[in-house]
């Protein structure tokens, strides 16, 4: 069913459309609100945190798990569609600017997958670890062009956050043309994935997860399917083993953690939500090392203590940000799938 329409944070100001579901009223997270986005933030992160092991141990192109992964979720969410009629309603009755604004939001999410997976085979997993999750900068840099100016705490808190990812990864820029282009490609894809959430978080205003995920996974999948055809990137002829982590791929990195993501930006904001996914570059080298046997280095560790700062250096400003008046009292009944 649709999401019912709730006071906005200062974190992420609307745009003014003239309608009253998208006016510029600040954003007061509704009582409990904030403890519950933060808890399916986690489970968010640590189900994104799968992807760079899962795609590791994935015999299959790069290009072409990024188009399963979105293929097979528009597959699990067209069935929710077709057994859920409020969602079909909403599906037709969303408004122009809201499906252009999804659209965007699913080339982005294209874009990011198109550039950065690439590049992991252009240059170093550092330098491209630490490039593409420069993220919450350039969502911050996004809203002061929609005319919000970010706290100075929340800067400091992006910039120890990106710090404890430098210090994990060891970034070590290369000055080969191959290697300087994988790192552009890095750039970008952390730039389109900021994109990614801000739009997001613009939709989610007045459109329900489930909605906003379906128009955006398919948007994704198909420019990433016409990518894979002009690339030659080989779609199929994989084994048991690589469909299956395909699969749990989908479900967990996909499903779980991009949709959560999708969820929880609606009262968390962009620059906390993105700030957190900072998270993701310690979480997938704890993985990694449980499943794969790699072992971190020592420095993941204080790596880890030093982004979780940051991230609560944001949370902090945003909470500072927010306006002191009374929430809605109603349950906001917004389901993920």
């Amino acid at each position: 069913m649709p999401a019912r329409p709730r006071n906005r944070s200062l974190t992420a100001p609307a745009a003014s459309t003239g309608s009253t579901a998208s006016s510029s009223t600040p954003e007061a997270v509704r009582s409990g609100a904030a403890p519950l986005d933060i808890a399916l933030l986690a489970v968010a992160v640590a189900s994104v945190s799968l992807s760079a092991p899962l795609i590791a141990a994935t015999a299959a192109p790069p290009l072409a798990i990024a188009f399963w992964r979105n293929a097979m979720a528009v597959g699990v969410l067209t069935l929710v569609v077709a057994l859920r009629r409020g969602l079909r309603a909403e599906l037709r009755t969303m408004g122009r600017r809201a499906v252009l604004l999804s659209v965007a939001a699913g080339a982005l999410l294209a874009v990011h997958f198109g550039v950065w997976l690439p590049s992991l085979q252009m240059t170093s997993v550092a330098s491209s670890t630490a490039l593409v999750t420069t993220t919450p900068i350039w969502a911050a840099l996004l809203l002061r062009l929609r005319g919000h100016r970010p706290p100075a705490l929340a800067w400091a808190g992006m910039g120890v956050a990106f710090l404890g990812v430098l210090v994990l990864t060891g970034v070590d820029l290369s000055m080969s043309p191959r290697a300087l282009a994988g790192d552009a490609l890095a750039l970008a894809g952390g730039i389109a994935a900021a994109g990614y959430v801000v739009l997001g978080a613009e939709v989610r205003r007045t459109v329900s997860t489930t909605a906003y995920t379906y128009i955006c996974y398919t948007v994704t999948a198909l420019l990433l399917l016409a990518t894979c055809l002009v690339c030659g990137a080989r779609l199929g002829g994989y084994s048991g083993s690589a469909w299956l982590k395909l699969a749990l791929l989908t479900a967990t990195a996909q499903l779980l953690g991009h949709t959560l993501i999708n969820r929880v930006v609606k009262g968390l904001g962009p620059a906390v939500t993105s700030t957190a996914i900072l998270l993701e570059t310690p979480g997938a080298a704890l993985i990694a090392a449980l499943w794969l046997g790699q072992t971190p280095p020592a420095i993941a560790y204080p790596a880890l203590a030093v982004i979780l700062l940051g991230l609560a250096l944001v949370i902090l400003a945003d909470r500072r940000e927010r306006p002191r008046a009374g929430a809605p009292t109603e349950p906001v009944t917004d389901p993920v799938l």
